[in-house]
């Protein structure tokens, strides 16, 4: 597969996934506490692998050395996420995945404007 439409894959398959993942940590604060929780762990956990693979497939193979170790940090963004699905079913009822959760979305954030910004200073 050309690297175009790997990275084109890796886009839609990240976004779909933290889309998922979004949806399924906003609806228990929205909905009757009748929601079907168990149900709600499954999805986000898709959510979560889907990310996973996203990350895995779009490898970096430019000349940059600190690119490279950026979408090696957005990879282990994508496992502190898979990290916050498994707490999900191991402390059943608590609030803690939520932190693995916030720590994969604040190294996804610098990860991703990193990139951008050495990009940027490749391109100049």
């Amino acid at each position: 597969m050309k690297q175009e439409k790997r990275t084109t894959l890796s886009n839609i398959m990240v976004m779909l996934g933290l889309l998922i993942m979004a949806v399924m940590a906003i609806t228990p604060l929205l909905v009757n506490h009748d929601f079907n929780m168990e149900l709600m762990r499954w999805i986000y956990t898709a959510g979560a692998l889907i990310v996973l693979v996203g990350r895995l497939i779009d490898i970096y193979r430019g000349p940059s050395l600190r690119i490279r170790h950026l979408h090696v940090i957005l990879i282990f963004s994508a496992l502190l996420f898979c990290a916050s699905a498994s707490m999900m079913f191991i402390f059943q009822g608590t609030n803690n995945w939520i932190a693995f959760l916030l720590a994969g979305l604040v190294v996804q954030i610098y990860a991703s404007w990193m990139i951008e910004r050495e990009e940027k200073k490749g391109t100049n």
